[in-house]
């Protein structure tokens, strides 16, 4: 027998007729007919800017409904760590530096989930979140941003690997003699600015083209594996992460803290989370206009400064207890799932053909394995890296776009006057373009896996910041029945610390090898580093511990754990 006072699954769960089909949903709502949420503990402070209104939340979807957000993460992974720098990580260390893979993957799981968090619970983005404590945080963000992703890297490595595998040469234009790299990379990044010319809601354009690359890509890997790779190898796995290894010397850092971030998509990349599941229609974020094309002639639909809040009673309860299980549900089957199956085939792979390799990025693909395979498994290493490789830039050109364009309509825009689709069209040419420039200037590049790398230290290096701000962020200003519990607040410490730890050692090892500042070098046990290293080190145990007593401290007075609505709580809590 149902308890008396339980809620019919009706309403709770949406019914067939009310989901339609796995596309992109929005509510519109009379937003000014709405209450301003009370100043209590269940809507506490959300900071600067407006209350939020209050509004119940959307019955819940089936997972099915909602995949996709994560396949544009696991789409701006596979051409960065699963196939540039985790291969020959461990085909040169070994099989013991896979579990800080292991680690990284879980650890993304967690921070993405919260990056989600916010939006789920109230509508707003991520950045509005950020903006709600301080205008400069999300500002800053986005020149970390610009400056790790900044560089068509992505495209450029994919019009290598596709021009040598169609044997493209050199062609005259104008009298200019121009590589067929270039014209392809050219045609990629103009090929990426038509896609979103082809339907009204831009997001759904995305989604499919991205789920389609990925799925091409993880096939292309996986008949790899198949073909070169071998399952002995593999078998021997469990055995190998506690094996002895070689480990990085402090001068390959930077390629280990890269590897780390782009254990999945890393750095600015993470945060278009909150924004992909708005555009999708998760929680709150049904209730907020999704960006149109502003040339295609429909209305656009409003994306609105100030959020939600649901009332903390039934059905709601339960609802969020749905929505926060099917979140999580489809970024653990479709991001971390796809995640650990493409890279362990492709590391296996790796390892098989050419263990003990100093190659890194390309080369070691296409100057150590492919010369020593068959002319089949050469196509395929080809089709495999050309596919990944343009379904990373793909989802960092959107990426880019979307999350810089929230930034400045929150900060700028909105009060100038500005409309957002507009916006977002804008900038998506502006950096298309800006890419296209890159491509187009006479330089060359000896090494651009150099460039990759310096691309994702940096994305690690802007991890750890906003790590500390979100989970202050969620742990603070959430009401209990949507903010994290104790399980997730200890995850996000260590997210933090993990993430900070190799920050130090990067800092620390580039100060004194790269900039002659002895005085900052570090030591990987802290004890041995240099005076500087030191304060470094202090600097980075001051911000934990500050992060620690805030959440610690919120987390048990009036509003804390105790007062926690046990129906609010889900899965992975």
């Amino acid at each position: 027998m149902p308890d008396a006072d339980s809620t019919p699954d009706e309403e709770v769960y949406a019914s067939p007729e009310e989901l339609g089909g796995p596309t992109s949903s929005y509510t519109p709502v009379a937003y000014d007919n709405l209450d301003q949420a009370p100043d209590t503990d269940d809507h506490p402070d959300e900071g600067r800017g407006g209350p939020l209104q209050v509004l119940d939340l959307p019955k819940v979807p089936k997972l099915k409904h909602v995949v996709g957000p994560s396949a544009i993460m696991l789409g701006a992974s596979l051409g960065s760590g699963e196939t540039l720098f985790w291969p020959s990580l461990v085909a040169r260390y070994g099989w013991a530096l896979y579990w800080i893979f292991l680690a990284g993957v879980l650890v993304q799981f967690v921070v993405n989930t919260e990056i989600q968090r916010w939006t789920l619970a109230t509508g707003e983005s991520v950045f509005r979140a950020m903006e709600r404590v301080h205008p400069a945080i999300p500002l800053a963000f986005l020149f970390g941003g610009f400056a790790s992703l900044g560089w068509p890297g992505w495209a450029a490595s994919a019009a290598k690997v596709g021009a040598a595998g169609l044997s493209l040469g050199t062609y005259r234009i104008l009298d200019v003699a121009v590589p067929g790299w270039r014209i392809l990379g050219i045609a990629l990044m103009v090929l990426i600015w038509l896609t979103y010319q082809v339907t009204p809601l831009m997001y759904n354009v995305v989604e499919r083209f991205q789920l389609l690359l990925v799925l091409l890509s993880m096939l292309a890997a996986l008949a790899l594996f198949a073909l070169i790779g071998s399952p002995a190898a593999l078998s021997g796995l469990p055995a190998s992460l506690t094996a002895p290894s070689t480990h990085p010397p402090p001068t390959a850092i930077a390629v280990l803290l890269g590897a780390i971030a782009y254990a999945g998509a890393g750095g600015y990349l993470n945060l278009s989370q909150s924004l992909w599941i708005r555009e999708k229609g998760y929680g709150m974020g049904r209730y907020q206009g999704r960006i149109k094309n502003p040339f295609a002639g429909d209305d656009p639909e409003t994306v609105h400064e100030d959020g939600f809040s649901f009332p903390p009673e039934s059905p709601n309860l339960e609802r969020w207890r749905g929505w926060w299980r099917v979140t999580q549900l489809e970024h653990l089957l479709t991001f971390v799932v796809g995640l650990i199956l493409v890279t362990t085939a492709m590391v296996t792979v790796a390892l098989t053909q050419v263990p003990g390799t100093d190659l890194g990025g390309v080369d070691l693909w296409l100057v150590g394995i492919a010369p020593a395979v068959g002319p089949a498994a050469t196509a395929l290493i080809y089709v495999t890296l050309f596919l990944a490789l343009f379904t990373t830039e793909y989802a960092i050109i959107e990426s880019f776009v979307r999350n810089s364009s929230d930034v400045i309509y929150e900060l700028y825009g909105r009060d100038a006057g500005w409309r957002l689709p507009r916006l977002f069209w804008g900038l998506l040419t502006v950096f298309c373009g800006w890419g296209i420039l890159i491509l187009a200037l006479p330089f060359e590049v000896e090494n651009p896996f150099n460039l990759l790398v310096i691309g994702a230290a940096l994305s690690g290096l802007i991890m750890w910041p906003y790590i500390v701000v979100i989970q202050l962020i969620n742990a603070r200003r959430l009401p209990a029945h949507t903010g994290p519990g104790w399980g997730r607040a200890v995850a996000m410490w260590f997210a933090a610390g993990f993430f900070g730890y190799f920050s130090v050692l990067l800092t620390g090892t580039f100060a004194a090898d790269r900039l002659g500042l002895a005085v900052f070098d570090v030591s990987t046990v802290v004890l041995g580093s240099a005076p500087g290293g030191y304060l470094l080190w202090l600097a980075y145990g001051l911000i934990q511990t500050y992060v620690v007593a805030r959440v610690v401290a919120t987390k048990t007075d009036a509003r804390g754990g105790d007062k926690t609505p046990a129906d609010g709580r889900g899965p992975f809590p």
